[in-house]
This record gives C-alpha cells, structure tokens and sequence, in this order.
C-alpha cells in the first residue's frame, strides 16, 4: 500500500490539468477564417447587411441539424433560450406542470417558469438521469411535458421517457446543454423528444462562448420556436402578413444568435466528433483501470456508446468517504471533486434553488404558482429534502473532467491516483 500524497507521499499525478474547455482551447485558424469573413463583408446581422453574403448563422443551423439528422435546426443566444422558445412552442403555458430533474443547472427549471408553467421536480436514478419511476408517480392532470436532462453528457432512459409520454399524452423536450453529439441506441440526443436544446457556452464540448440551438423534426413546433426566439418576425417572408395558421404569430422574446457566434460555431462544428473521440477514449481507459477498484462503483449509464465522455462519476459507499477521497485525490494531482455538499451552493442540485423552493417572483403576483387555470386542487410545494434519494446519491459521488486534451500519460496517472486513494479510503 502506497502512502499517500496527503500524508507525505510523492503525487500519482505530476502532470498539469487542463480545464475544461474542450473546444475552447482548440480555437485555431478555423474559427478566425469564419469571424474575419463575418468582419470582412460587415454582415453582422442573419437577416441583411451591406453585403449580400450567406448567413454564417444560417449555415451553422442547417449543418447542425443535418449532422444531427433533425429537419429543422434555430440558433439561438443560450440554450435557456433555446428552452423557452421550445416550451413556448409546444404550447406550455399558463396552468401547466412541467416536470424536470432535481440534478441539472437551475436554467433547465428556470425556463420553465420563464414559459409561464409551474416545475415539478423529480428523482434521478443510479445513472443520475432523470427516474422513470418517479416520473410517472408526480404526473398529475395538469401535467403538460417532461423535461429530459441528459446530466454531465449521458443518455436519460428515453424508451421509458417517450412511453410514460405518450401514454399521458405529454410533450418531451430535450435538455441536451451538456450532451452535445451524444446518443441513445443510434439516435442523437435531442432528436427523439418533439424538440431538443443545446448549449454552446464556454464549459460545452463546442462552443462559442455562448450560444444555443433548437432542433425539432416538426414543422409547426419550428415555426413557433422561431416566432418567439424572434418576436419581430423578421424570419418570415412577409413579415407583415396576416398569420399562415392559427397560432403561428404571437409576443414573444429575442433569442437572435449573432453572426459572430454563427461563424465562430460554424467552425466548432468540424471538431465535434475529434472532441467526442478523444473524450470517449480518455473516458474508457480510466473506467478500464479501476474497472477492479473495491469501494469504487462507476457511475452506470443507459447507454455506454451514447456517453459523451465528458467526466468520471464514481460511488463510494458512504457520503462520510467523499470529502476525504477527493481532497486525497487533488493531493495526488487530480482535479477532482465530491458533488453535493448541502452547505456549499450549487446550482446543479435542486436543494439549492432557493428561486423555486421560495417560489420567488419579480412582483407580488406569484405566477405561475398562483394560476386560476391550474387544474390540480392542491399547490405545487417545494423542500430541500423533498427527493432524498437524488441528494443521497449526489453525496457518494466523485466527479472529475475529461478534457480532450489529455493524454495516454495523464490517464494512466489518474487510474494510479484513483487506486492508490481507493487502497487506503474506499
């Protein structure tokens, strides 16, 4: 048995971390060439400028969505953005639950109360995706959609998703911020829900330091997305003409992505699947290193090809082990980290979202909570312990990242550091 670094030992890993970055840290030539074009011919705005060029937003959304094999693709601002236009689209509104994961960043709630619906949140499972179980025990008759978050770049269990769906008739909405090229059996996530949302914010795979994207295979859910990401409807034709159907013109928001944003994505796009592969590789060789680690159980996915690779869960036994365990592993060298502390803030985990659970509004009208047109007798309430098992799985977690950049050399480190930590405190 090893000693280790926090008692004196030498580090496993003497190598420096990466942040997580991925596509931030590969900005190269690409990415200049695309925003220089943008510069060069002054078309800074999708819909016209002094020049007659292609919109770089234009062409990102259609690449987008043809790598993803959607039929529609909306850029937009941020995927929060992109959340809201997608809800609003698919008509929630006033009077509606919408339900979500108790482990995902607070926009994902927020979005919802954003469209005017009350969230019902609910437990995730061992794969600290949403739980179908739970799902179907909190749908109510004023239940209108479902939320699904695939959390830190896995799948969500989408067959038992789209079942409990159609059966009570619910409409699905992908959160896919942080599972970008991401699968689930052969079908990219964000394309078996009516719509899917993605980020591009700077932590993301792809990024442009911002940014969102909406993709749908439906027709009408696309025309009303881009009605509300747009309420000057520049997108149309006639943008002055009398509506093609009934709710297809209504006030809505601007979640416009710039041109600057479009080309910089433009050119992030080429490095998706050469991120995803470096990841996924990265990924397999730590989990194939501790594969044997007693008092180590790695996180269990829906779907191991659909993982993005993103980061490293594992369990320990005992919440009690966690701080120990990752302050034991940064002494080695490791950047890693427990998930859910109840005294430090994190808007990752409902427990936290003081906004929801106080149900704070901007004005002494408490919309939605208080809606004449929600159909349920009783008031939605919220408790910080209202889902014990997602805030008891959340404390037996070690979380670290997986930058691309790493190498064979910083892996094999990492599984050292793991085993040599696991001999002494798991």
């Amino acid at each position: 048995m090893e000693q280790l670094a926090i008692n004196g030992g030498p580090k496993a890993k003497t190598t420096p971390n990466y942040p997580m970055y991925p596509g931030g840290l590969e900005i190269g030539d690409e990415e200049k060439k695309q925003v220089l074009e943008v510069l060069d011919n002054k078309y800074l705005f999708r819909y016209y400028g002094p020049a007659d060029c292609e919109s770089k937003v234009k062409a990102f959304e259609t690449a987008f969505a043809a790598k993803l094999g959607a039929r529609h693709g909306l850029a937009t601002s941020s995927c929060t953005g992109a959340l809201i236009s997608s809800l609003v689209a698919c008509g929630v509104g006033p009077g509606d639950e919408v339900i979500v994961t108790g482990y995902t960043f607070f926009a994902s709630c927020a979005a919802i109360v954003a469209a005017k619906a009350i969230p019902v949140i609910v437990e995730v499972d061992e794969t600290l995706t949403m739980d179908p179980a739970d799902v179907e025990k909190k749908i109510t008759p004023a239940t209108k959609g479902i939320v699904a978050v695939h959390m830190r770049g896995v799948p969500c269990d989408m067959d038992a998703i789209m079942a409990i769906a159609k059966k009570h008739n619910l409409i699905v909405v992908e959160d896919c911020a942080q599972a970008v090229g991401g699968t689930y059996k052969g079908k990219y996530l964000g394309t078996i829900g009516d719509a899917g949302c993605f980020s591009f914010q700077y932590h993301k795979t792809i990024t442009a330091g911002e940014g969102g994207m909406v993709i749908t295979n439906d027709s009408r859910i696309y025309d009303r997305c881009m009605s509300y990401h747009d309420t000057a409807a520049c997108w149309r034709p006639d943008r002055f003409a009398e509506q093609r159907y009934e709710g297809e013109l209504f006030c809505g928001s601007n979640f416009r992505m710039s041109e600057l944003t479009g080309a910089v994505m433009l050119a992030q796009l080429g490095r998706l699947d050469g991120l995803l592969a470096d990841m996924r590789k990265n990924q397999k060789r730590i989990i194939d290193g501790i594969a044997n680690t007693k008092g180590v159980k790695v996180r269990p996915v829906n779907d191991p090809e659909g993982d993005t690779g993103i980061c490293l869960m594992f369990y320990l036994d005992a919440k009690e082990k966690v701080e120990p365990f990752a302050n034991a592993l940064k002494a080695e060298g490791v950047a890693a980290a427990g998930v859910f502390n109840a005294g430090i803030p994190d808007w990752h985990i409902y427990a936290h979202w003081k906004h929801i659970i106080e149900q704070k509004t901007p004005t002494p009208v408490n919309c939605p909570w208080e809606c004449p047109y929600h159909k349920k007798s009783e008031p939605v309430q919220y408790d910080p312990a209202m889902n014990p098992n997602t805030l008891e799985l959340l404390g037996r977690v070690i979380h670290m990242d997986i930058p691309p950049q790493m190498t064979e050399e910083d892996c094999d480190m990492i599984v050292h550091a793991i085993n040599k930590v696991a001999a002494v405190l798991a």
